[in-house]
């Protein structure tokens, strides 16, 4: 007689999971989460104006803006953003919002170059293009980083939307058209300098060049070998034919939402920012000029730019419960005991601090500070 054999069969796939046991749904979900934040999701978004390409993190949260970022010329949001948003302390903030990063037309990588006669959109244009992308997206409103050019069209973009923006920041912003002045320099440059060098020098300040960072020599290798570089100088030229903001403090033309201006202390464009300042509204803005950053603050200061942003969101309204970062707490002794010691002084309304001192303290009207 056959000796019978007991035989253990095991379920793959339970159909009832064990109490407190873990949810292999909640994990794909959490983990295509992740990969959404890390990697993103390109999508091309069709407007008036021509096709955008924009890169969307995260996942949208209830009653919250999205961050919308807007690059430079000469960048795409990767070499524009990247520093900044993979910085460790970053991640605090925008695991709370979904981040939109947005690629000007034939900026985005491996982009080829427009036809020969190819009309490129102006700066107006190109803030015109933003609330398609909005629409695409399905949100009603933003909190808005650009930097140069990029800070221009979310300017632009505010000014025509301001039910849309609950906040700006804006890094290396010139408001203002260029004169016949710069209109003839700007000429008399280009017939001395190639296209790749004019963007050198509005990127990066004097020192930097004459220093030739590691970052100035990854910047230039960049547009050396640029397979789009017919489609930056295009963006370079509509940027050189931007028109004036027309801001005048107290007047009709401003900003209806809290401004944080950032620049870089001797940076190309620090005249251009400090004078922009002077035409906000003082109640509503925050200027913040970063000593040692050079032309380009979110890639060389993340840090302290992380600690400004996370201070501006949350006078906004957002992530009030939020932990202080690594990089606030670290300063909070040096800046309470420093505190301690004025005494019954009054504080002064515009603060200033040395890089070696600490970061900025949360945003409050009227506050400038140099770290």
């Amino acid at each position: 007689m056959t000796e019978l054999q007991e035989v253990q069969i095991t379920e793959e796939k339970p159909l009832l999971r064990a109490p407190g046991g873990p949810d292999p749904g909640k994990d794909a979900e959490l983990i295509t989460a992740k990969l959404l934040q890390e990697h993103g999701q390109k999508h091309q978004v069709e407007t008036p104006y021509g096709i955008v390409t924009i890169t969307i993190h995260g996942t949208p949260k209830p009653k919250r803006p999205a961050i919308l970022t807007y690059h430079d010329v000469g960048q795409n949001h990767h070499s524009c953003f990247d520093t900044l948003f993979h910085f460790e302390d970053m991640q605090e903030i925008i695991k709370n919002f979904v981040v939109i990063h947005v690629d000007a037309p034939g900026m985005e990588e491996g982009a080829p170059a427009f036809p020969l006669g190819y009309q490129y959109p102006s700066l107006d244009q190109l803030a015109d293009m933003i609330p398609c992308i909005l629409q695409y997206v399905n949100f009603t409103s933003i909190i808005g980083i650009g930097v140069g050019a990029g800070a221009y069209i979310m300017a632009r973009y505010s000014l025509a939307h301001p039910n849309t923006v609950e906040g700006l920041v804006l890094v290396n912003i010139d408001p203002n058209a260029k004169g016949w002045m710069d209109w003839a320099a700007h000429k008399l440059t280009g017939l001395t300098s190639s296209i790749s060098e004019m963007i050198m020098g509005h990127l990066f300040s004097t020192e930097e060049l004459s220093k030739n960072t590691e970052m100035v020599q990854q910047q230039r290798e960049i547009l050396s070998h640029a397979t789009n570089l017919p489609n930056i100088q295009l963006y370079w030229s509509s940027y050189n034919s931007r028109r004036d903001l027309s801001l005048e403090r107290g007047g009709d033309i401003s900003f209806k939402c809290p401004v944080m201006l950032v620049v870089g202390d001797q940076a190309p464009h620090e005249d251009a920012v400090v004078e922009c300042n002077s035409k906000l509204d003082p109640t509503q803005t925050s200027f913040l000029k970063m000593a040692d950053s050079g032309g380009q603050p979110q890639l060389t200061q993340p840090g302290k730019l992380t600690e400004a942003f996370k201070y501006f969101v949350q006078g906004m309204g957002y992530m009030a419960s939020s932990c202080m970062t690594r990089l606030s707490r670290s300063r909070t002794a040096s800046l309470s005991s420093a505190a301690s010691g004025d005494g019954n002084r009054s504080r002064s309304r515009t603060l200033s601090q040395s890089s070696e001192a600490g970061a900025p303290q949360p945003p409050v009207p009227t506050m400038e500070v140099s770290c």
